[in-house]
């Protein structure tokens, strides 16, 4: 967990280091040039670094040892993180919104941007290219949440930098101000979309679920190998972090000694860790052969996995 953790904080410290910069430039040569829509990608690279910073906060945290109060540590801390960055997205598109469209209800008069404003717009793509590609690399590295919404918010940045370009273009040849005031319009709105987007991403874990159900089918597929393990059921399965906290029911020969079953049970937990990666922990119910429990009502067996209930 250290190793992962290290990495979590160099990548945010390249994060906001990068994104400070932009964000300096970009809204400065905006207010210069006078475009809406490049001051818009500079409050965008803003709520980089606030993402950025509460990334590496996070990290900190998802460091300390698991204790009494958090037995299975602080991990989740990364999803709570990523709900936390959506957020601050979507308010950095709303605020681009409401600014841009109360000037086009009032009609502000609008002028041309000056040319600069393209190049830093051409920079910012090829920085926000490299910066995007470097955090996906890392948050693929140590599977992060955290590190890969703030990638996948670097790679729609280099779509809204893409965007104000197209944008800038249309206004210098079509002398229309007004084009810079609609990209701008545009660019909120994919900001506030790309926010809801990493909000529902995170849901699963924090709701205790998985975004891949095909694990379950994996479990199953690895007990069933077992000899004298039967009916696999009652399986709850949910994240913590980047790893998997597994709870299954199995059914054995009811004239087994405790410590007979007990080996099965043991025996299930190292083949699920030996076919799984990312297992946090195991935890295995032992039933007699064709136990019936009518008020087991939670968890997922092979039957209702494959029937997709």
């Amino acid at each position: 967990m250290g190793d992962r953790n290290q990495v979590i904080i160099r990548a945010s410290w390249v994060g906001i280091g990068g994104n400070a910069a932009l964000a300096v430039l970009k809204i400065t040569v905006g207010i210069i040039a006078g475009s809406l829509a490049v001051i818009g990608d500079g409050i965008d690279s803003g709520a980089d670094i606030i993402a950025s910073v509460i990334t590496l906060l996070t990290a900190r945290l998802m460091s300390r040892p698991p204790n009494v109060k958090f037995p299975y540590g602080y991990e989740k801390a990364d999803a709570i993180a990523s709900k936390v960055l959506s957020f601050i997205i979507f308010f950095a598109g709303a605020q681009l919104a409401i600014a841009t469209t109360t000037g086009l209800i009032q009609g502000t008069e609008r002028e041309i941007p000056s040319m600069i404003a393209i190049w830093v717009t051409v920079f910012s793509i090829l920085s926000k290219l490299l910066l995007a590609l470097y955090l996906h690399k890392k948050g693929q590295k140590v599977a992060s949440p955290m590190l890969m919404a703030n990638a996948k918010n670097m790679q729609n940045d280099v779509i809204i930098s893409g965007g104000v370009l197209t944008g800038l273009f249309f206004t210098f040849f079509l002398d229309m101000p007004l084009i810079d005031s609609l990209t701008a319009l545009l660019v909120s709105g994919w900001i506030m979309y790309s926010a809801v987007k990493i909000f529902m991403k995170t849901t699963p874990e924090l709701l205790d679920g998985v975004q891949d159900a095909s694990i379950y089918e994996d479990v199953f597929r690895t007990i069933s190998s077992i000899k004298g393990v039967y009916n696999p059921h009652r399986a709850r399965i949910r994240k913590v972090g980047n790893r998997y906290v597994i709870a299954i029911d199995i059914e054995v020969d009811g004239s087994k000694t405790v410590r007979e079953a007990h080996e099965m049970a043991r025996e299930v937990e190292q083949k699920i860790k030996n076919s799984i990666q990312n297992v946090y922990d195991i935890l295995v119910h032992v039933e007699p052969y064709g136990n019936v429990e009518d008020d087991e009502k939670f968890g997922a067996s092979s039957k209702n996995i494959r029937s997709g209930k």
